[in-house]
């Protein structure tokens, strides 16, 4: 899908924001042993993005959107916090 075609799909635009505001959700509660669980990841700007998708919705610009959807960076995040809870659910203390 192309940037067009995302801004274009209404729904394709909330089912990311949608999202992004779980995955923001999670890492809020998640708190500090995210930072111990998945060290590599930038936590602070994932709890802050849940922020302005709830506060400030309005003010979006999907362009941010695409760029956090494009640029890789939730597959990175997919793959470590899987393989976190792997490590988890092994038994294995948090690296």
């Amino acid at each position: 899908m192309t940037f067009d075609g995302f801004a274009a799909n209404e729904q394709a635009v909330y089912a990311s924001l949608h999202a992004l505001l779980i995955i923001s959700e999670a890492a809020r509660k998640l708190a500090v042993e995210a930072e111990t669980l998945v060290p590599s990841q930038p936590w602070a700007d994932i709890r802050a993005i849940g922020n302005v998708l709830r506060h400030e919705y309005d003010g979006v610009d999907p362009h941010t959107v695409w760029r956090i959807i494009a640029s890789g960076d939730l597959a990175v995040l997919k793959k470590a916090v899987g393989a976190a809870v792997a490590r988890l659910r092994a038994g294995q203390t948090p690296r």
